[in-house]
């Protein structure tokens, strides 16, 4: 029978202390290269900027839309957008006006 010695123990510990900075030197890399990570951080920044002028810009189509469908309102109605949308859709012109027609 073959005793085992002290070595066997150094071997487990060794092999333990670099499955240890295996994993901590993996969890490193992807702190700094990973889709989160320190590299990714300027894009991330650029692409947020990107979508909050995005939002701004739908905020405001969303307000100017806001904004026709009360003048809209059947109970207080606007006369002039009335008028605009009456002369737009139903080709509707009084006789003593000019229609001059603009390329959008």
């Amino acid at each position: 029978m073959r005793r085992r010695g002290p070595f066997t123990a150094i071997h487990k510990a060794k092999a333990t202390q670099h499955a240890a900075l295996a994993c901590l030197l993996a969890m490193g890399g992807i702190a700094i290269a990973g889709p989160s990570g320190l590299l990714a951080w300027s894009e991330n920044l650029r692409l947020l900027d990107k979508r909050q002028a995005q939002l701004a810009e739908i905020e405001a189509q969303r307000d100017a839309l806001a904004n026709r469908v009360a003048l809209l309102d059947p109970k207080n109605a606007d006369p002039d957008m009335v008028g605009e949308l009456l002369r737009s859709q139903l080709n509707v012109v009084h006789p003593d006006e000019v229609v001059i027609k603009l390329e959008d």
